[in-house]
């Protein structure tokens, strides 16, 4: 009797310890899942992949998605040390964003978006994964966002905006005696058509006259341009990123016509336009990346985070341009 009790008793004990060993194992296992649900995205150690969607590749919308990819290794985030980067371009045709949307967030845990087409195209893919675009130009009225304090969804970044009055204040004073300015932009762009509408509207309360031609493709630019050459004397492109890619089209027609031309962006303005008045494109890019490392971070979700407008504004003028057009570059100056 003595020898089966202590077989009971140790059989108790054993139940006990083992027990005891599940309860503290179970323990250890929330807390590693309530840590690595506060690291944001994902685990400190592990290799976060992060998507880039573009519309189309030019100067603009690769300074902002350096400036992007700067301020995540500025926070930590490196590629080729904790975060893979898979990039996709459309190569500026409208068909091909869906399906490279509904690609790039099936293997990514964050996307970067550049430009308000991809960012649509990926709000209808994706409705959980953090997209942070940036090169959008009105977030809300593009329905990405609620507003831009609060944007309530999955969605936040940073806006490229554009001071239009001011773009259209210095076309004006580079030809006092101008009477028709030519508006040039892809219709099927919201970015562009939000601008370019805005930009007719000042034109018009200024009391010249707007001509106005809209592209589909790059393959129109040259056309469309030449269409109107003869009836300006003045030109306004937007940020248009159909435009941005057929630059030196925009310069040889322009020149050879002798239009003085403003443009929304300093890349494009690089590119063969002559001036602008705008936004830095890096740092928009920049400013885009540490909302997005905050996420990363845990610190932040989208649905509560504030998109943001650009911080800096620069005036950028193409010397060699301004020469083609009989214009001192030193008589270009900021408007008030």
């Amino acid at each position: 009797m003595g020898v089966f009790l202590v077989h009971i008793i140790e059989e108790e004990v054993e139940m006990k310890v083992k027990n005891w060993l599940v309860g503290m194992l179970l323990l250890v296992l929330v807390v590693l899942g309530a840590c690595a649900s506060e690291e944001g995205v994902a685990g400190a150690d592990e290799v976060i992949k992060i998507g880039t969607l573009n519309f189309i590749e030019h100067e603009s919308l690769a300074a902002a998605e350096e400036g992007f990819y700067k301020a995540l290794a500025d926070n930590g985030y490196v590629e080729g040390e904790n975060i893979e980067i898979e990039s996709l371009s459309a190569q500026g045709a409208q068909d091909n964003l869906n399906p490279m949307a509904e690609q790039i967030v099936e293997t990514n845990d964050m996307i970067l978006s550049l430009g308000t087409a991809t960012t649509q195209a990926l709000a209808n893919a994706e409705q959980e994964k953090p997209i942070i675009f940036t090169a959008v130009t009105d977030p809300v009225d593009s329905g990405l966002v609620d507003s831009q304090e609060t944007p309530g969804k999955n969605i936040t970044g940073s806006s490229d905006y554009m001071p239009i009055d001011k773009q259209i204040d210095l076309l004006l004073s580079l030809g006092e005696n101008a009477k028709s300015v030519g508006v040039i932009y892809n219709s099927s762009e919201a970015n562009s058509t939000i601008q370019a509408e805005e930009a007719i509207r000042l034109i018009e309360a200024a009391g010249l006259q707007a001509v106005v031609t809209t592209i589909t493709s790059t393959n129109d630019v040259q056309q469309s341009l030449m269409s109107i050459a003869s009836d300006i004397d003045l030109l306004y492109v937007p940020t248009d990123n159909t435009i941005a890619g057929t630059m030196p089209t925009v310069k040889d027609i322009t020149i050879k016509n002798q239009i003085p031309t403003v443009l929304g962006a300093p890349e494009m303005v690089e590119a063969g336009g002559l001036a602008t008045y705008s936004i830095d494109y890096t740092s928009i890019g920049y400013q885009a990346g540490e909302i997005a490392a905050e996420i990363l971070k845990g610190n932040a979700e989208p649905a509560t985070t504030p998109y943001q407008n650009a911080d800096e504004l620069v005036l950028v003028i193409n010397e060699e341009v301004a020469e083609a057009l009989g214009i001192d570059p030193k008589s270009i100056k900021i408007p008030e």
